[in-house]
């Protein structure tokens, strides 16, 4: 047959494939996110997410040195306090579990980029996002709490703050709060686009943060929308976000790729715990290649147009990219 066009031709060998790439990955996109809790010595292991664990601060370390040797060198931290209460004071205290961590992790790894989860649902007695009126979240008086604790983080060592609450403007009051403080160049990576999703049940676990009643539904985005995810996003950005996140991420590409297409910054997506249980557990059953799904999985998210990718497989997406597995 007379074909002029081949496309196979560019498909004969890696090197050609690899050459010819149009998706690259880098460890320098990845993010980890760790649960810190309070206590001592205590290292515990996640029973939905295997594989990840809840370290006291005197704990982490061994966690950070394993992040630092496989290439990744940006963690998140999740903070699991031991009391909780109505307004969530934990998550501003100046000794809460997460500022802690921060002044430990940036003096024993100057190198780590620390940045911190801003939300209250960690914190409260209630599990929600935030301070309660009746049976509402009220997101006026939220964003208070939610400034004080940014501010807080960054004055412990955070050199980013990632607002997860999805309260209305809780992004501008953030910036005017650092910025009044003198932290101009504090970066935030907003939540922006964050769901309503099912993917979410083992982070509840992890962090042990599911509403004691309700539902998250009134401030997290309903997953059957589009359009409205661009909005948020720019709204994000006109508020001064730095970077702009979309969660979860497997089931949202479609979403990923809408919001890279109209905005200005850097586009994270963050592939949460349902994500990747889904994946170890289907692993244990030995009806798939763990490591090539995980690598599969990692690449459509860049692929979408993701700069960024927050994952519990950091460490593993490291090692694969610097073998040459992916890249």
């Amino acid at each position: 047959m007379d074909l002029t066009i081949r496309p196979r031709r560019l498909r004969g060998s890696d090197t050609l494939r690899r050459m010819v790439r149009e998706t690259r990955l880098d460890p320098a996109s990845l993010i980890y996110p760790m649960f810190v809790m309070d206590g001592e010595n205590r290292v515990e292991e996640i029973s939905a997410l295997p594989g990840q664990y809840r370290y006291t601060v005197d704990r982490m370390e061994e966690e950070l040195i394993r992040l630092s040797d496989a290439g990744v060198d940006k963690v998140m931290f999740f903070g699991i306090p031991a009391v909780k209460d109505e307004i969530g004071s934990q998550a501003y205290n100046a000794e809460g579990i997460v500022q802690r961590a921060l002044r430990r992790a940036k003096k024993d790894f100057p190198d780590l980029y620390l940045i911190t989860d801003v939300c209250m649902c960690e914190y409260t007695s209630h599990g929600h996002c935030g301070m309660l009126c009746g049976c509402d979240v009220d997101n006026d008086k939220t964003l208070e709490l939610l400034s004080m604790t940014a501010l807080s983080h960054v004055e412990a060592g955070a050199d980013m703050v990632a607002p997860s609450d999805m309260m209305d403007g809780r992004v501008r009051a953030i910036r005017e709060t650092l910025d009044a403080a003198g932290h101009t160049a504090t970066p935030i990576m907003s939540y922006a686009v964050k769901y309503a999703s099912s993917f979410y049940g083992p982070f509840r676990e992890a962090a042990g943060s599911a509403p004691s009643f309700g539902d998250r539904k009134s401030y997290q985005m309903d997953f059957h929308n589009r359009h409205e995810a661009i909005r948020e996003a720019l709204l994000d950005v006109e508020e001064g976000a730095d970077i702009i996140m979309v969660k979860p991420a497997m089931s949202y590409l479609d979403i990923v790729r809408d919001v890279r297409e109209k905005v200005e910054v850097p586009v994270a997506a963050y592939s949460v715990s349902g994500e990747y249980a889904m994946i170890k557990a289907a692993a244990a059953n030995g009806w798939i290649d763990e490591e090539k799904v995980m690598c599969e999985a990692a690449v459509s998210v860049f692929r979408a147009g993701a700069s960024v990718l927050l994952t519990y497989y950091a460490k593993e997406l490291a090692s694969c990219i610097r073998s040459g597995k992916i890249g």
